[in-house]
């Protein structure tokens, strides 16, 4: 019997070429990975709608925070694999003005908070750290929009009740550098950040310190994008669940065995790793269900705190199809 032809999109991510370039082949599956190039933003956004709106396509890569909102509404049309390929740790993402007010966590309690989105997954993530650093997010001031310039939407929602839009063509960076804000939420390094001479600074400056503790302590390397499938096409086979999962599994240790053996991507790549893998082990980039059903309830759980969700969803329930795919 030939094999099932599947198409997924996704980032150009380094950890999945193994499976884009064909060198990892699931079991039974045919599998074209339609990526992005050149790193691009607009480009991941585009792989993250094509996911879920091209008939052309099979599934690939989504956001947590939208796969959680279609469960906690009943809608089933996407089953949920427990493949992460992307994750994030929030303390970099937090920036200030340089020579502002904001020189210690406790410094935010009260302040203006700019960030880029709501509901996405990152910004549950944001929250949870901000707990985590005893700065409670309904004790900010929020403001949300483009850090820089527009960019595509990948989440429809309504702002809360006392939850700000900067005024039109006015970016949050802007915004933080003539002191509407106090500080700023963003994935990618603002325009002006530089590390030395601003005037966007990260608020730690050693974040490895406080990610690590927040790791320690928490369990969690947060993981923000999973591989979803169509329903209509795991219906057909509900075996490709186990098999790509497998295949993404397979295809995350070779990329992992391949960094140990060159590690020349970076000057320090080498002892980089040897402190990641002390820090958090070797495996600190899981896929699989067991290994990240801690990481999963903690996110269900903020969103639901959050009022992202109005219900809670249960690691088991979030995955439930591909444990039902046996």
């Amino acid at each position: 019997m030939a094999d099932l032809p599947i198409r997924l999109t996704c980032a150009d991510y380094a950890r999945v070429m193994p499976l884009a370039a064909g060198d990892i082949k699931p079991d039974g599956i045919a599998l074209s990975l339609i990526h992005g190039s050149g790193g691009s933003w607009d480009m991941r956004a585009q792989m993250l709608r094509r996911a879920l709106e091209d008939p052309s396509v099979h599934g690939g890569e989504a956001s947590m925070a939208g796969h959680l909102r279609r469960i906690a509404d009943g809608d089933r049309s996407f089953v949920g694999l427990p493949v992460f390929p992307l994750r994030n740790f929030t303390a970099r993402d937090l920036y200030v003005r340089k020579g502002g007010p904001i020189r210690t966590p406790s410094d935010l309690a009260g302040k203006r908070m700019g960030m880029y989105d709501w509901v996405a997954s990152g910004s549950i993530w944001y929250r949870h750290f901000l707990r985590f650093i005893d700065v409670p997010p309904e004790s900010l001031e929020w403001w949300i929009g483009d850090i820089d310039t527009p960019r595509a939407p990948t989440h429809v929602y309504a702002l809360p009740a006392g939850v700000h839009r900067p005024p039109a063509g006015r970016s949050l960076s802007q915004m933080l550098i003539d002191t509407q804000l106090d500080a700023i939420y963003s994935p990618p390094r603002p325009q002006r950040y530089d590390p030395v001479n601003g005037p966007i600074v990260r608020l730690f400056p050693d974040i490895r310190a406080v990610e690590r503790d927040y790791f320690r302590k928490t369990g969690c390397f947060p993981p923000q994008h999973l591989v979803i499938l169509r329903r209509d096409v795991w219906e057909c086979s509900r075996w490709i669940a186990r098999s790509l999962t497998d295949a993404f599994i397979r295809c995350n240790g070779q990329f992992t065995a391949a960094q140990r053996s060159f590690p020349y991507a970076s000057p320090w790549l080498d002892i980089e790793l040897e402190e990641t893998e002390v820090a958090m082990g070797g495996d600190f980039h899981p896929y699989g269900f067991e290994k990240n059903r801690v990481p999963v309830e903690v996110f269900c759980r903020q969103a639901y705190e959050l009022g992202i969700v109005k219900r809670l969803v249960t690691a088991e329930e979030y995955f439930a199809e591909f444990l039902g795919s046996d």
